[in-house]
């Protein structure tokens, strides 16, 4: 009896397991048709080096150029 009662707890594992794998080729080779995702461009603080996106950043514009930083300690190191 408990051969029987392993034998199925067994038996729905592999299914399972089977199953999850064919469903993760599946929607891998669908989703490889569909065309990239937008991304967000991202800029570098000249002061630390961290990226932000310009719409999160503090900014300041010299001379033409456009300045983009993480924090207002580093627009005040770079000013």
């Amino acid at each position: 009896m408990i051969r029987v009662l392993l034998l199925a707890v067994l038996s729905f594992l592999i299914v399972r397991a089977l199953r999850t794998i064919f469903r993760g080729v599946i929607v891998g080779a669908v989703g490889s048709s569909r065309p990239p995702t937008s991304s967000v461009k991202l800029v570098r603080d000249p002061v630390c080096g961290t990226h932000v996106t310009p719409r999160s950043s503090l900014s300041i514009t010299t001379k033409g150029t456009t300045y983009y930083f993480c924090s207002q300690e580093c627009r005040d190191k770079f000013r």
